[in-house]
This record gives structure tokens, C-alpha cells and sequence, in this order.
């Protein structure tokens, strides 16, 4: 049985084709198709014609994932696939094959050429690709889409009623410091500048939910003392419209929410997955979407850097430069991993602990927040591997487990089994420091084990 490879360069509206086989020769060159009826006939035609030919065999199909303009063709290959013709279908990271393409010396890139580069990645990284592996998400995941869009129109909103109540209204801006409680929005309809504020009457403002008399009076006497520069009908108009704009969406956001839960496939990983306090449903499925499965990633490490969480140095020589985190891979797991950790940070102990251990050592909070950005992420992987819920005394145990054997060992570098360190070599001075410190360490864990374990080293 043969194995033959088509690459598929997928573009707006059509897509560029070419099938190869085992040994990169092209067996059917470069053709391009719609992508509409016509255009999948035409392939169903040209495959059908190659089967004949080649009865024995089986193609291997690869797509770039462009954020959903292959599906069509994949699911046309599948249809295929139950008629009978041996096709298997893959989506294949772009970042790979625009590696395997500068590895091929490839100076030119066209549409042609990054079909056949596809193909060929398909070749080059066999155990890498995993065929006709089903989507559990796709239905939910268009949903979730147009979630994450009313949520980045809802925060444009509030940054622009944050620009209008500085001039209107700037002693609302302090409720709206940290969050976005739904009493100032209401208080905003009825009273949007700080000239109306200030003539409200109590009574009326106490009549709003979680706004108490103390708070009533605090904020009358707050607005008839403000500083602001515009309290005519045209500003409070306009802040008034951007609130209910707000409003609406945070109700849409609600609806589509809830409509997605009740669409989710995994609400028992959601389920685990909210054990972490720091973690609510709207995390954990936009969490699960993006990672899919855990088996996907073999350690740690991997899905780390699938989400570009690891950091990343320039290291040359003896020296090393700046680090910070890769930020690849999907924005969206690190913009949620954030909103997540800051929440852990002030209610979850744990990463509440963590963060200010990194504080004390004199990292700055943004360098401590990534920290626990990863270590939340590495916590969500262990969730998923063992599915099993959270339990922060076993994840406490095995961290003093981690720092003890830490202080008590040195890490043997593997690179240099075959010779000892030592400085007879035409080394740098930083180079011979590192040495002598490491040799200096080591004669000191010497000392400090017991003599019947230091007998034991040369049994």
C-alpha cells in the first residue's frame, strides 16, 4: 500500500493543492479550486480519477490552520473518506511548517510553494500529526467567538465612559478602580454627571440595590464638591447611552454564557476545573477550548510553551540575556490565565503565598504574576491528567518536597559525564567562577552527608 501526501495552502475564498508521494515527488502538480460547489466537485473529481489509478493507496491530507477557512475543505474530505477513498485529514500549526519551509532553503514563497511545503511537513514529522482527530468543540467554539467579541466591545465601552466621567463625573471613577459593580451603572442612568448627583435625593439613590444611606450621603456630598468640567445635557446624554450600551452587553454576555454551559461537551472537567478558587466557568471553558487534551502535551513543559508561558533568554557564550516570557501560541489562554491568577492572588492562598514569596526575592509584580500565571497553568494540567479536584495540601507537599531536595542536592550536568569540570581550560573568567562555585558547593554537601553514605559512593 502506497502513502501519498496532499498539502493544502488555504486562502480566502480558494485553496492551492498538490499531492506527493513518499520520496517528495510531486505526482500531481500544483492546481488551484474555489472553494465553493464547483470547486469540491472538481476535487472529488480529481481524486476519485487518482484512486482509480492508484487503488492501493492512501492519501494523507494536511491544512493550515487558519482560523476556520480550511473546514471546508476538510470536511469534504472526510465525506470522501465514507465514500470510500482512503483519506485522512490533519490541521497543521503554521509555525511548523513555516520552519520546515527556512529548513528547506526555500527562498520564494508563494501560494504553490507553501502547498508543497505542507506536504512535505506531513513527511518530515509523521509522529507530530495526529489524523482525523474530532473537534468536541467546534459547534461551541464559534459561540464562544462572539463571546470573547462582546467582551472586548464591553471593556472599549468602559474605557470610554472611564475618558467622560473624569471631565463629568470623576468621583465615580473610584468604584470603578478595581471592578464593575452594576449599582454605579444604575446610579450613572439616573444620575450621569456630577451637577445631577448632587441633587439627588437620598432617599431615591438608597432605592438602587447595595447602596446604603452612608453611601447615598457619601455620594451627594462627593458630587457637590466635585471637580468637574462638564455637567451640560450633552455629556450626561452621551454617558447615559454608553451605560446602557454596557448593560446590554454584560446581558448578552450572561445569555451566551449560559448557552454555551448548556452546550459545553465536558462539564465535569468544568466542574473540576472551578475546584481552584480563582477559576469560574467562564475560564475554565474558555481554558479547555483552547487546550482541548491534555494527552495533546507530554509534560508541563510543552503545554507551557504551547502557550507561550516559558520564559526566554539569548544566551551566547558566557552571557545571558534579558528574560521575559515567549508570549506564543493563542493570546487568549494567557489573557484568561491572568484574569484568573489576579483573582487567586487576593482570594486563593496558595497563589496568594507564591506571589509574595517572589516579591521578597525582589522581583518587580509583573515578573511575579507571570510566575503564577505558569504555576496556575502547570496546576490546570495535573486538574486535567489526573481529573481529579484540587487539593492544595498535596500541591503543597510535593513543593517542600521540591525545594528540600533542591537544598540538598546539585543537579549533575549531564553534558559533561564524559569530563569533569575543572579550570584547565582556556575558559573565561566568569566561566572559572561558575566553576569554582559549583566545585565549592559540592565539597560542602560532601562534608555535610553521613559518612556511611559518602562509604557507600564507592561501593
Amino acid at each position: 500500500m502506497n502513502n501519498y501526501y496532499l498539502g493544502g495552502d488555504i486562502s480566502k475564498g480558494y485553496c492551492d493543492f498538490v499531492i506527493i508521494n513518499e520520496d517528495k515527488g510531486i505526482i500531481e502538480p500544483n492546481f488551484q479550486l474555489d472553494d465553493n460547489n464547483k470547486g469540491h466537485m472538481e476535487l472529488e473529481k480529481i481524486l476519485s480519477e487518482f484512486f482509480k489509478q492508484n487503488p492501493s493507496s492512501i492519501i494523507y491530507a494536511g491544512f493550515e490552520s487558519t482560523g476556520g477557512y480550511e473546514n471546508n475543505w476538510i470536511a469534504l474530505l472526510k465525506k470522501l473518506n465514507v465514500k470510500g477513498m482512503k483519506i485522512s485529514t490533519a490541521r497543521v500549526n503554521p509555525k511548523g511548517t513555516n520552519h520546515n519551509s527556512q529548513a528547506e532553503l526555500n527562498r520564494i514563497i508563494t501560494d504553490k510553494v507553501s502547498a508543497q511545503n505542507v506536504a512535505e511537513y506531513l513527511i518530515n514529522h509523521k509522529k507530530k500529526i495526529i489524523y482525523d482527530k474530532t473537534d468536541i468543540f467546534f459547534y461551541v467554539r464559534k459561540q464562544w467567538k462572539f463571546i470573547t467579541m462582546l467582551v472586548k466591545q464591553k471593556t472599549q465601552l468602559y474605557n470610554q465612559l472611564g475618558e467622560l466621567l473624569y471631565t463629568s463625573n470623576p468621583e465615580m471613577l473610584v468604584y470603578y478602580r478595581y471592578s464593575h459593580p452594576q449599582w454605579v451603572s444604575k446610579v450613572l442612568l439616573k444620575y450621569p454627571t456630577a451637577k445631577q448627583l448632587g441633587r439627588a435625593k437620598r432617599l431615591v439613590l438608597e432605592s438602587i440595590p447595595y447602596v446604603s444611606s452612608s453611601r447615598a450621603d457619601e455620594l451627594i456630598s462627593n458630587a457637590r464638591s466635585s471637580t468637574a468640567s462638564l455637567t451640560d445635557d450633552n455629556a450626561a446624554s452621551l454617558i447615559k447611552s454608553v451605560v446602557e450600551q454596557i448593560i446590554h452587553l454584560e446581558k448578552m454576555v450572561a445569555l451566551q454564557v449560559a448557552e454555551v454551559k448548556r452546550n459545553f461537551p465536558l462539564l465535569d472537567e468544568v466542574k473540576i476545573l472551578k475546584t481552584f478558587k480563582g477559576i469560574g466557568d467562564y475560564s475554565a471553558m474558555g481554558l479547555l477550548m483552547n487546550i482541548g487534551s491534555v494527552d495533546n502535551f507530554a509534560s508541563t513543559k510543552k503545554i507551557a510553551a504551547q502557550f507561550g508561558l516559558h520564559p526566554v533568554w539569548k544566551k551566547s557564550g558566557d552571557g545571558t540575556w534579558g528574560m521575559h516570557m515567549s508570549k506564543q501560541g493563542a493570546a487568549e489562554v494567557r489573557h484568561i490565565l491572568y484574569n484568573v491568577t489576579t483573582c487567586a492572588i487576593v482570594h486563593n492562598p496558595l497563589i496568594k503565598e507564591i506571589y509574595e514569596q517572589y516579591l521578597k526575592k525582589g522581583r518587580n509584580k509583573r515578573l511575579a504574576i507571570g510566575a503564577c500565571m505558569h504555576k496556575v497553568l502547570r496546576i490546570v494540567y495535573g486538574i486535567l491528567k489526573n481529573n481529579e479536584e484540587f487539593k492544595p495540601e498535596k500541591d503543597k507537599a510535593f513543593r517542600e518536597i521540591s525545594v528540600i531536595s533542591k537544598s540538598k542536592s546539585i543537579s549533575p550536568d549531564k553534558s559533561r559525564r564524559y569530563q569533569t569540570l575543572t579550570n584547565q581550560a582556556p575558559i573565561s573568567g566568569r566561566q572559572a567562577k561558575r566553576r569554582k562555585d559549583i566545585f565549592t558547593a559540592t565539597q560542602e554537601i560532601k562534608k555535610e552527608e553521613p559518612e556511611e553514605s559518602q562509604n557507600d559512593q564507592y561501593h
